[in-house]
């Protein structure tokens, strides 16, 4: 047992204190429960990601830089999805295809 004060008065006020610090850490836990619903929520309502990613050029007026798969590790930060048309299309008129993914294949462009 640990060492608790002798009097009443000391055991009554460590009494209200523990009851105030369960009804924080069960607040607490309830919190630590809903971010956990949330985060698991936000991981099952992810939208799929893109098949086809065009790279964008440095700024609008710039044309596209390469064509990609969609999970491409190569694939820059300024990348947007694409359908598979848009892909095909891109490619179509002159956009690269990336080396690494090699979208040109997957679309059927390059036998």
């Amino acid at each position: 047992m640990t060492d608790l004060p002798p009097d009443l008065p000391r055991l009554r006020t460590l009494e209200t204190w523990l009851a105030y610090t369960l009804v924080e850490v069960r607040k607490a836990i309830e919190a630590a429960e809903q971010r956990e619903r949330e985060r698991e929520r936000g991981i099952r309502d992810r939208p799929a990601p893109p098949d086809w990613l065009l790279e964008l050029g440095l700024n609008r007026d710039s044309p596209p830089v390469q064509v990609h798969a969609g999970g491409c590790w190569n694939a820059g930060k300024r990348s947007r999805g694409i359908s598979r048309d848009e892909a095909r299309r891109a490619l179509v008129e002159g956009v690269k295809p990336c080396g690494a993914c090699r979208p040109d294949s997957g679309l059927g462009l390059l036998d």
